[in-house]
């Protein structure tokens, strides 16, 4: 080997006749100016007379795992990504680039840009930028239906989501699979398939497009927009991708380039980079530096949908788990809900039946609390009562250790009071999860009055291992995600009272890119659980203003899907309009003197919105938040909040001072009595906002 020629990110080295180039950008290589200019200084550098083949590698775990997306908030700089993928495929001797670990985005741009691409058994290869509010800019849109079809790089493209290497390697998007795995092995296998490879220039640029049914792509483009759920850069990717099978390679790239950057500048891009570093940003920083404890053994108790799922979710992350049930039928019905989970997951290919062993086999489900002694947290998740779980805890605390963690699942219930029995009570936290647990994302960390910064840290450490997202919360009723929610129901019911429709309502959710509108939400989770809150506060009732179409929906037995008829008939467990409901809510605004108004989406959309807005503010200035962001981040992972929005801060921050306080009076001169109006001065604004 030559003595490496090294210049900053990105080094060559020769290996007799064979170039090896290396990107070196800890931790996941990711493009930068230096990166870009470093492929370009290497390939300068390369005599092409005495070498035969050129190696395209990274350092570490990664080819390149995109680009740093910090470059997007500002105007791109030369040498770009679409100069060194010309670069790259127009170099006179093959380039052979190396699939590792996370090559995605223009990772994958790069090594599409090369003549062929070898994988290693572990590789992820994916064009994730539609997650991000752009599209790939650097040839990706052209090449990879070169090189894999259009019906499959629709797919990959328009959905962001990745595939595996022997994926990609049936496919056709990787030519081989490395068989070595030790580093000096598979390096010397790398250079061996180099040296012997005598194929020549391949360019993806060169190939046709492989014909496809022009009504079939266009019917699943359709179907893959509208998953998007109003993502503009989703709609974007379908509609370049397809150009690929219409246009000549250089008028295609021409127009993947124009939309990238017509994109990237976008509200939506915007939200999507907002929410991609809140995400990544710690959720605690504590006062003083602390180390949270290792936790090996977990406890749950409670067998039920909730418990089950929490159990689920704790095995799944490789803890030894005791679920506790007294009840021996719901003990055994809680056991079947996870083997029938585990079971769906292998059918889905998610999950091996040697896997499925494993889990269950960590799981020791008894009717026995005193075998939770050796567990080092435990997690209640019994009925929403606060003296049955006040009275549990006092019994816990009596079985475990005196330093073990206890948590409650409560959703709504007073932490302090629940854990006013227990010593030690530094230890006591809650932990909100979200149903289905093992599913939803989003996952809120409980300061009681008395948690130590330390059970805390063991519990964003535990929450990581779960691969949930994380927000610490104080503790206030409905905490964060369930006030919020609270609040946006209520201005739907408020809309409902005068004059909008269920369908019409939910409909214009939909459409500004929630997952599902409210009314079929409410439906889903029953009218009864909402039904049983409002008659605990009844005595409180006349301070603020109540809508009561929901009660006489419960009292005509519509309780939701549970029976079949809620704001919605069910046929076949599909939403169906139902008459009947429409003359009860008739009946109550002539009752009440109510003349209906006419609604457009918009108006129905901004109503919602604000409401969430204001009731973000009342958080803020209650201490309830650790952070602005968390109130994005638990909208988006906890309620189907559409990403490409930002959240209701992200929303407030780009309105600016007074066009938020207008329309939040607006909003409160619509909702009337008992409301309370968010002070707008605790959103810090935007750059361009605070121009205004």
């Amino acid at each position: 080997m030559d003595e490496p020629q090294t210049s900053g990110q990105v080094h060559l080295q020769h290996e007799g006749d064979i170039a090896v180039i290396i990107l070196d950008n800890p931790p996941v290589n990711s493009s930068t100016d230096a990166v870009r200019r470093g492929i370009l200084a290497a390939l300068a550098q390369i005599d092409v007379d005495r070498t035969h083949a050129v190696v395209l590698t990274g350092a570490g775990h990664n080819l390149m795992a995109g680009a740093d997306l910090r470059e997007l908030e500002n105007e791109p700089t030369e040498p770009t990504l679409p100069h060194v993928t010309a670069a790259l495929e127009s170099f006179p001797v093959p380039v052979i680039a190396i699939v590792k670990g996370h090559t995605l985005g223009g990772g994958l741009e790069l090594a599409l840009a090369c003549d062929l691409r070898l994988a290693t058994a572990n590789a992820t290869l994916g064009l994730p930028e539609v997650t991000v509010g752009v599209i790939p800019g650097a040839g990706g849109t052209q090449r990879l239906p070169r090189a894999i079809g259009l019906p499959k790089a629709l797919e990959m493209i328009v959905t962001g989501k990745p595939v595996k290497a022997d994926t990609a390697k049936a496919l056709g998007l990787v030519n081989h699979l490395l068989t070595e795995t030790a580093t000096d092995a598979q390096y010397a296998e790398i250079l061996a398939f180099a040296r012997d490879y005598a194929g020549g220039k391949q360019p993806l640029s060169a190939r046709d497009v492989a014909a496809s049914d022009d009504d079939a792509l266009t019917a699943q483009a359709k179907q893959l927009v509208s998953r998007a759920r109003g993502l503009p850069s989703a709609a974007a990717a379908a509609e370049v991708v397809l150009s690929a099978g219409k246009l000549n390679f250089a008028d295609a790239l021409a127009t993947e380039r124009a939309r990238f950057l017509a994109l990237r500048g976008s509200e939506a891009a915007k939200a999507l980079r907002y929410l991609f570093f809140a995400e990544r940003a710690e959720p605690l920083v504590p006062q003083q530096p602390v180390q949270g404890r290792a936790l090996e053994r977990i406890a749950v108790i409670g067998a039920g949908t909730m418990g089950s799922g929490i159990a689920l979710c704790v095995l799944n992350a490789g803890y030894r788990v005791d679920l506790v049930e007294l009840n021996p039928q719901a003990l055994e019905a809680g056991i079947n809900r996870i083997k029938s989970e585990l079971e769906g997951d292998i059918k889905r290919q998610r999950l091996s039946a040697a896997k499925r062993d494993d889990i269950l086999a960590r799981l020791n489900a008894t009717q026995d609390i005193s075998d939770i002694s050796g567990a080092g947290l435990v997690i209640e998740a019994i009925i929403e009562d606060l003296e049955v779980k006040r009275s549990l805890f006092k019994t816990l605390a009596e079985v475990v250790d005196k330093d073990a963690l206890l948590a409650t699942n409560t959703s709504y219930l007073d932490i302090d009071q629940i854990m006013a029995d227990v010593p030690n009570p530094e230890r006591t936290l809650g932990l909100h999860f979200f149903s289905p647990a093992h599913r939803m994302s989003l996952l809120e960390v409980v300061r009681s009055n008395s948690t130590s910064d330390q059970t805390l840290c063991t519990a964003l450490t535990f929450a990581k291992r779960l691969k949930k997202k994380a927000i610490v919360v104080a503790n206030a009723w409905g905490f964060v995600g369930n006030r919020l929610y609270a609040a946006y129901r209520r201005q739907c019911e408020f809309l409902l009272e005068e004059g909008a429709s269920p369908e019409q309502i939910d409909a214009a959710i939909e459409a500004y890119g929630f997952a599902m509108g409210p009314f079929k939400v409410a439906d889903m989770s029953g009218l009864d659980i909402a039904w049983r809150m409002r008659q605990q506060t009844a005595d409180s009732r006349h301070l603020r203003r109540y809508v009561g179409i929901p009660d006489l929906l419960c009292e005509a037995n519509r309780l939701g899907r549970k029976t079949a008829k809620g704001y919605y008939r069910y046929d076949d467990n599909r939403p169906v309009t139902d008459p009947e409901v429409a003359a009860i809510i008739a009946d109550y605004r002539a009752l009440n003197n109510i003349e209906p108004k006419t609604f457009s989406a918009q108006e129905i959309q901004q109503r919602a919105v604000l409401a969430l807005i204001n009731e973000a503010l009342l958080l803020i200035a209650e201490g309830v938040c650790q952070r602005l962001e968390d109130i994005d981040i638990a909208l988006a992972h906890g309620y189907g909040f559409p990403r490409w929005k930002g959240g209701p801060i992200f929303i407030a921050r780009q309105m600016g001072t007074k066009a938020l306080s207008a329309a939040l009076s607006q909003l409160a001169a619509a909702s009337g009595k008992g409301h309370e109006h968010g002070d707008v001065t605790l959103v810090t604004l935007d750059a361009d906002s605070a121009k205004e």
